[in-house]
C-alpha cells in the first residue's frame, strides 16, 4: 500500500513539475500575441492617418499648379499655350494641363480628345482617378479641378505620386486611396480584377482637404504568419524559463520529501 501510494505521489509531483514549468510558456505566448495584435492595430491606425497626410501633400503639389495655372484661364489659347507647355515641362509629375470656360475646355497642352475633361468639370468632383483618353488607358492618371469664377483648370498628374507616398510604409500594411469608385493602390488600382485583402484590423479615414478615403488593412493569414515568426524567435527563451522555474520547483520537492523522511525517521 505505501508502494501505491508512494508511487502515486511521485506522479502528482512530476505533473506539477511539469505544469509550473509550462506555465511561463504558455503565459509569455499569451502575452506575446496579445501585444503582436495590439501593435498591428495601432500601426495600421497610424498608417492610415501618415497615409492621408502624405495623399494630400501630393495633391497639395497640384492644388498649387492649378492655383498658378489658374490666371491663364480666359485667355486666348494661342497667347498662353506656351506657357501651360513651360509649366509641364518643369513638372515632372504633371501629365497635362487644361483651361476651360463654362466646363468646357478650350485649351490643353495634351493631344487627343478633350471630352473627358468637360465630363469630369460637370461632375462637381475635386479630385478624381482618370483612366484618361483611348490612348493613355495604360497610365493610370489624377485630374484636379480647379475653379475661378467662370474660367477654370484641370491638372492631369500621373497616379504614379500617389502610389509612391503609399510605397514609402513597407510593413505588410496594404493601403488602398479610394477616389468614388476608383482606387489605388501599392500594386495595383481600380482596373484589376480583384481588390487586394485587407481583411485584419482594417481602418479607414478620410481626408478632410479632397474627400478621398484611405482604407488600411493586412491581408487574410498575416496575422497568424506573424505570431507564427515570433514563436519561433522567443519560444527557445520561453523554454529556459520553464526549465529553471521547473528545477527551483524540483529542488522544493526534493527538500520537503527529505525533511519528510528526516522527521519520520525521528519519530521511529
Amino acid at each position: 500500500m505505501s508502494k501505491i501510494m508512494h508511487a502515486g505521489r511521485s506522479m502528482v509531483e512530476l505533473l506539477l513539475l511539469i505544469a509550473v514549468a509550462l506555465v511561463p510558456v504558455v503565459s509569455g505566448l499569451l502575452v506575446m500575441a496579445f501585444q503582436l495584435e495590439a501593435k498591428l492595430a495601432e500601426n495600421a491606425s497610424i498608417s492610415v492617418q501618415e497615409a492621408v497626410f502624405s495623399v494630400d501633400n501630393a495633391l497639395d503639389r497640384m492644388h498649387e499648379t492649378a492655383l498658378r495655372t489658374l490666371p491663364f484661364a480666359g485667355e486666348s489659347c494661342d497667347n498662353v499655350k506656351s506657357a501651360l507647355q513651360d509649366q509641364v515641362a518643369i513638372r515632372s509629375m504633371v501629365r497635362s494641363l487644361t483651361l476651360l470656360k463654362d466646363n468646357q475646355p478650350y485649351c490643353s497642352t495634351a493631344s487627343g480628345s478633350l471630352e473627358h475633361y468637360s465630363s469630369f468639370a460637370s461632375s462637381g468632383q475635386r479630385v478624381a482617378l482618370s483612366y484618361g483618353p483611348p490612348d493613355t488607358r495604360q497610365k493610370l492618371l489624377v485630374d484636379f479641378h480647379q475653379k475661378g469664377k467662370s474660367n477654370s483648370v484641370i491638372v492631369t498628374a500621373y497616379a504614379m505620386q500617389i502610389r509612391n507616398e503609399l510605397d514609402g510604409f513597407l510593413d505588410g500594411l496594404t493601403l488602398l486611396v479610394e477616389f468614388g469608385d476608383r482606387y489605388i493602390w501599392s500594386n495595383g488600382d481600380s482596373r484589376d480584377l480583384e481588390r487586394p485583402s485587407q481583411s485584419e484590423f482594417f481602418t479607414s479615414a478620410m481626408s478632410a482637404k479632397y474627400g478621398y478615403t484611405v482604407k488600411g488593412g493586412y491581408p487574410e493569414g498575416f496575422t497568424a504568419q506573424e505570431i507564427r515568426q515570433s514563436v519561433l524567435q522567443i519560444v527557445p527563451s520561453l523554454m529556459l524559463v520553464g526549465i529553471v522555474t521547473g528545477s527551483i520547483v524540483y529542488l522544493a520537492l526534493f527538500r520537503a520529501r527529505a525533511n519528510r523522511r528526516g522527521t519520520a525517521a525521528e519519530r521511529t
